[in-house]
């Protein structure tokens, strides 16, 4: 369209007056198409010029911002709109020439409405001539998630209580054993061997705590993570626990070697979380190198994230169950309440990262854990197409 309309213009003063009328009868057939277009869509669409006047809008717009212009009226936008917490939004990020991808509002003359907001720059031979503002009702989609999260909460709760009420059967059907062997024990006798009772009671304690322990990770793993998100530098994380486990290690026969990348951006992690899904991990490894190895720690920025390679020269996984690993109480080990990896799973996850499991059965497991970066606010581009 752009390129006939400018061979038009080209040939304009040879043009006659019929092809003139052609011209403009295609130019408006076009407009035509264009406005119809725009007005079925479900999103709201807004087109502003420099002085952040309006030039183009949909229909969706108007009905999400509540204003009933038959014309396009020669203002700035955020003084047509009625919501003032969006109007000021629309005024501070435009004046200050900044790219919003996906804010959103819940408007105010509306229940549990809510709208995403994105404002992206008009841009033409590397200058900005405009913006262009879209919005988006949200309000099913989030609904969707919400109820899409209740349900795998609840399944998530169904596992892990049937896991408990599993681990908790155990413990107590020894407990009882022992109380019965305690009574026979005492019988009517008024005269009783302590030692033989010490060493019941040493099983029942020994028990009580294995109950403790799995109520404490039960606990951990269904409640709500009180996460304090602060910038932080991960390698210097990393060194700090492994300067607290180094004892540990040595006792354990196993060779620890790490690699951190240099300059590695700071990201938003909660230290003692983090730390505890590390422990859990190295836990894991010492586990599966229980006559010693090499355990690897890497650190290394890839595009938008940071990535932490964890890597031991143990036992491995089983292909067969490599995808169970972080399932609530699956466990190959001979003690622990099999929640140990789902809560490091856990722990990733509040922090909006991702953990990625290779093993190969004889040779090791690599555990490689993806934080984002923090995006700083991007400035669009000024008018003679440098930064600002």
């Amino acid at each position: 369209m752009r390129k006939f309309i400018q061979k038009a213009l080209e040939k304009l003063n040879k043009m006659d007056k019929e092809q003139i009328k052609n011209i403009l009868c295609h130019i408006s057939g076009e407009n035509e198409l264009l406005e119809m277009v725009l007005n079925s869509m479900t999103d709201g669409v807004v087109v502003i010029d420099q002085q952040y006047r309006v030039l183009l809008y949909n229909k969706s717009f108007a009905r999400m911002m509540l204003f009933n212009q038959e014309e396009i009226p020669d203002e700035e936008l955020w003084s047509i709109i009625n919501d003032e917490e969006i109007a000021a939004f629309l005024k501070e990020k435009l004046i200050n020439q900044e790219k919003i991808i996906d804010k959103e509002f819940t408007l105010e003359n509306s229940i549990n409405r809510i709208i995403s907001v994105s404002i992206m720059p008009l841009v033409k031979e590397k200058k900005v001539q405009g913006n262009l503002v879209h919005i988006e009702d949200v309000t099913e989609k989030r609904s969707r998630e919400a109820r899409l999260r209740r349900a795998e909460s609840l399944a998530a709760l169904t596992t892990l209580a049937a896991g408990v009420a599993h681990e908790i059967k155990n413990p107590l059907g020894s407990i009882g054993i022992h109380l019965q062997l305690i009574q026979k024990e005492i019988g009517n006798r008024e005269v009783i061997k302590s030692e033989t009772i010490r060493k019941y009671l040493d099983v029942i304690n020994e028990e009580v705590d294995r109950l403790n322990r799995i109520v404490v990770d039960f606990l951990f793993a269904v409640r709500p993570m009180d996460t304090k998100l602060e910038e932080q530098d991960l390698n210097q994380v990393l060194k700090d626990l492994f300067n607290f486990l180094q004892y540990e290690l040595k006792e354990s026969g196993v060779k620890l070697k790490v690699k951190l990348a240099e300059q590695l951006p700071k990201i938003k992690i909660d230290e003692k979380y983090i730390k505890q899904a590390l422990l859990n991990l190295v836990k894991n490894s010492l586990y599966a190198m229980q006559d010693g190895g090499s355990l690897i720690v890497r650190t290394e920025r890839a595009g938008g994230a940071v990535l932490l390679i964890i890597t031991d020269t143990g036992t491995g996984i089983p292909d067969e169950i490599l995808d169970k690993i972080f399932e609530p109480y699956f466990t190959t080990k001979d003690f622990g309440t099999g929640l140990g990896l789902t809560l490091v799973y856990k722990i990733i996850k509040e922090h909006m990262g991702e953990i990625t499991v290779k093993s190969k059965e004889g040779e090791g497991t690599t555990f490689t854990i993806s934080f984002p970066i923090p995006q700083k606010e991007k400035r669009l581009i000024d008018y003679k197409g440098e930064a600002v």
